[in-house]
């Protein structure tokens, strides 16, 4: 099989990459899309100039068909990954080592677990680990780092030289509820009354809360989701990664995979929440608001989000990075994986020894958050 590297996704056509990605039978996830990447690129989004810059890998066999694909970006930064190495790259240039470039396997912007060695067989994966081992080497890399991949892939391919991180995100789950009454009834009763007092509240300050998707989609509905999220962005972290035109062109090409939450007070709408489609799971994304409600948030970005799985049939709800106060809300703990390898012996070793011990602080937090999960269990006093 032949390995290269290519700076644009559009370099490989959108057939031969979907085929990779998302093939027929398998779960469709948006965020590896050829369209979503593309976007990404074609927005400035993630382009040389915000230190993403593309190093995708393409596996084709002997007749020159793709048979393997991985987004892979070339980074003199850590930041927009959401799998923090920032302490890595501290004691790795305090030492005199120069951590950047780094390579980057990944969805930019994007803490949702997905495929990220898009290919049919282990045999291939196996091929675009050893092409990025390459890769790091011809670009002079410190590292390679492969976040929130599938644990199968994680367990398989977690050996030496290759490090296994994990770290916690907060999920919820559709037990085929009929409606989100059906859902709370599975709540404590304590836990049950103060969700129904949260979006009590918010319907009693005046406000309501739509669905737009598909071809209702406009361009006033994207001009009014980047003025929340620039508003987001600029007071979180000063910079907010996506661009306006990354909005129109996901409205263009993915639309039917895009929901938009909008909440609407006196007719003005006052905030949104942008999420997109899977086939069994919906991925919450971005949100920003330019009126502060108590509970809004929580509203639009949990409550709904809940509503429309229920709604969809879809098997859960992925609210993004961090955040335990999601997990009273009906969003339990759930472990995110990521692999890394480092070329420096003495930083791999030195990394391989904190890992260890995070990893089990980790399975130790999540098991003290379980015991604080809000469902009921068969001995509750529900008075």
């Amino acid at each position: 099989m032949k390995i290269e590297a290519v700076s644009s996704i559009d370099s490989v056509p959108a057939t031969a990459w979907d085929s990779c990605a998302n093939p027929s039978g398998n779960p469709f996830n948006p965020f590896i899309s050829h369209a979503f990447l593309s976007a990404l690129e074609k927005s400035g989004s993630a382009v040389r100039k915000t230190g993403w810059l593309g190093r995708h890998l393409v596996v084709k066999d002997d007749a020159e068909a793709i048979v393997g694909v991985a987004p892979a970006y070339l980074k003199t930064h850590s930041y927009g990954e959401y799998v923090f190495d920032h302490a890595w790259a501290d004691a790795f240039e305090r030492a005199g080592g120069d951590y950047y470039p780094k390579l980057q396997v990944a969805v930019p912007f994007t803490p949702a677990t997905g495929p990220r060695l898009l290919a049919a067989t282990p045999e291939i994966k196996a091929t675009l680990l050893t092409g990025l081992r390459q890769l790091a080497a011809q670009t002079e890399a410190s590292s390679v780092h492969i976040t929130f991949l599938p644990e199968d892939d994680w367990r398989q391919f977690g050996a030496a030289p290759w490090l296994r991180r994990t770290d916690t995100q907060f999920h919820w789950f559709n037990q085929a509820y009929g409606s989100f009454d059906d859902f709370l009834a599975d709540l404590s009763s304590r836990k049950r009354k103060n969700i129904r007092k949260e979006r009590e509240a918010v319907h009693a300050a005046g406000i309501s809360l739509e669905w737009v998707t598909g071809r209702d989609i406009t361009e006033t509905h994207w001009d009014h989701f980047f003025e929340f999220y620039m508003d987001t962005g600029s007071r979180k972290w000063g910079s907010p990664y996506l661009t306006r035109r990354f909005f129109s062109l996901i409205g263009e090409s993915m639309a039917d995979h895009v929901l938009l939450v909008f909440a609407r007070r006196a007719g003005r709408i006052i905030a949104g929440a942008l999420n997109f489609i899977g086939s069994d799971a919906l991925y919450g994304r971005n949100w920003g608001a330019i009126e502060q409600h108590a509970n809004l948030h929580f509203e639009a970005c949990y409550y709904q989000a809940i509503d429309f799985a229920i709604a969809r049939k879809l098997a859960r709800v992925e609210a993004g990075a961090q955040g335990p106060h999601k997990l009273a809300r009906g969003y339990l703990p759930k472990t995110t994986h990521s692999l890394h390898y480092l070329a420096h012996p003495g930083l791999a070793r030195a990394v391989a020894d904190y890992l260890e011990h995070e990893r089990q602080a980790v399975a130790e937090d999540q098991s003290a958050l379980a015991e604080h999960a809000p469902f009921r269990n068969a001995v509750e006093d529900d008075f």
